[in-house]
């Protein structure tokens, strides 16, 4: 086998509208709005930076089926420029950008290579010397729904000892919080005879299976406080004996963050304020260039608690910290590059508690102990888990739109909302005996 080297992204999810971000600068929200073509911009510097041998993207290359000419525009470019460097592309569609989208049509370079709705294969070739490497398959969605089990269209070619590849936009073995789209299984995808399946559809990076590789790279630009983390593409090398090496590139323009806060040993807000600033100040620090947002989480125990939960307070600290931040905007010896050099902070989780001795609380043989030790062991059981939020939101479950976003929790969510539940019956029990007596 020659080897070769080869980029693996998906989800560009170019010309995201970032809804939902409210009391952003102006400036800040014109960068957020560039963040997906920046990432595109990159992508094209890494591959012909690396001298990749040709590029493959797994699925939703644009956000919405009625795409704009901008978005059309920009990705014209970058495909032309890598077709100055003679690097092909190989595409599929996926539920964001489906074939029969509305959008306008711009022909596409003869280097790109869009694959159709039914499984079709091309040979991939070497750069440096024409050689064939690789037999590239893939089905690119012709709507936006796309519910059989598409995998099973793959066939690899028994003739042919080229290294194989499989392009698929696909939930496998129906992760959690994704619409179940061309489900099929690890299995599925494990016996089918590739040596490297392609994926695309879940934004969390994830190395599924090795031998045969089953991929996500995540998506390329994070776009809200669910898609946290750096976020790029694989650069797979693959040697002469078959074998391939993953090397994960950041190519993100803006990082979604959280961190955490503990109010443990704080007295007041402005100890809180204090720290907070520092984190900001050390995330700053660590920004390699990108605008970041940051959630805080704050945790912990103490008499920050109580206060925390008003919400009031919460959100006094936040537009502080913001006004804080909106100054780096007018100083003009930053430059050019300051938005590059906010931290923005997006909001609060709080998972505080008051100043209790938890651990002995689980020792003990009341009802209190009992409702700590099923909330923690629902942390740990998901099917526990699962039986203690479902029984607690059945009420809403006649509500189409709350129905659906119970549906879209994630199993962390979930056991957040148990914890939290189980603090405030700390709370509130805590109260009660304070008032009324000793516990019994």
């Amino acid at each position: 086998m020659i080897p070769f080297r080869f980029i693996h992204a998906a989800d560009l999810h170019l010309d995201s509208p970032f809804a939902g971000m409210s009391g952003v600068p102006d400036k800040l929200r014109q960068h957020l709005q560039q963040s997906t073509f920046a990432a595109l911009k990159h992508l094209v510097e890494l591959a012909i930076a690396e001298q990749a041998d040709f590029i493959v993207v797994s699925g939703d290359v644009y956000d919405a089926s009625d795409s704009s000419l901008r978005a059309q525009l920009r990705l014209r470019e970058a495909w032309d420029l890598l077709g100055a460097h003679g690097i092909p592309v190989y595409v599929i569609h996926g539920n964001h950008d489906p074939l029969n989208a509305g959008r306008l049509r711009l022909a596409h370079p003869e280097h790109v290579m869009v694959f159709g709705s039914a499984v079709e294969s091309v040979v991939a070739q070497r750069r440096s010397d024409g050689q064939p490497v690789a037999v590239i398959s893939g089905i690119s969605y012709p709507t936006s729904a796309v519910r059989e089990n598409t995998s099973l269209q793959f066939r690899r070619d028994p003739s042919s000892e080229l290294y194989h590849i499989g392009l698929l936009h696909a939930n496998v073995d129906g992760q959690e919080g994704h619409d179940a789209y061309s489900p099929c299984s690890l299995r599925d995808l494990q016996q089918s005879g590739y040596d490297y399946w392609a994926l695309g559809h879940i934004h969390k990076r994830q190395i599924l299976h090795e031998a045969p590789w089953i991929v996500y790279p995540g998506n390329l630009q994070g776009r809200s406080m669910k898609e946290t983390g750096a976020k790029g593409c694989y650069v797979v090398d693959v040697d002469q004996y078959g074998r391939a090496e993953l090397s994960f590139r950041a190519l993100d323009h803006v990082r979604w963050l959280e961190a955490e806060l503990s109010i443990t040993g704080l007295s007041s807000e402005e100890q809180l304020r204090d720290q907070a600033e520092e984190k900001l100040d050390e995330l700053r620090e660590q920004s390699e260039g990108r605008l970041q947002i940051v959630r805080f989480v704050l945790t912990g125990r103490g008499p920050l608690h109580a206060m925390l939960q008003t919400g009031s307070e919460g959100e006094e600290l936040i537009q502080e910290l913001r006004r804080r931040e909106s100054r780096l905007l007018e100083i003009e010896e930053l430059g050019m590059d300051k938005v590059a050099r906010m931290v923005w902070p997006a909001g609060l989780k709080v998972r505080t508690g008051f100043e209790l001795d938890r651990e002995a609380l689980l020792r003990e043989d009341s009802f209190l102990g009992e409702l700590l030790r099923l909330a923690d062991s629902a942390e740990r059981e998901e099917a526990l888990l699962e039986e203690i939020v479902g029984s607690a939101l059945s009420s809403v479950s006649d509500h189409r739109r709350l129905r659906q976003l119970v549906r879209e929790m994630e199993a962390e969510d979930k056991a957040a909302l148990v914890r939290q539940a189980a603090e405030m019956a700390m709370s509130l029990l805590t109260e009660q005996e304070t008032k009324g007596g000793a516990r019994r």
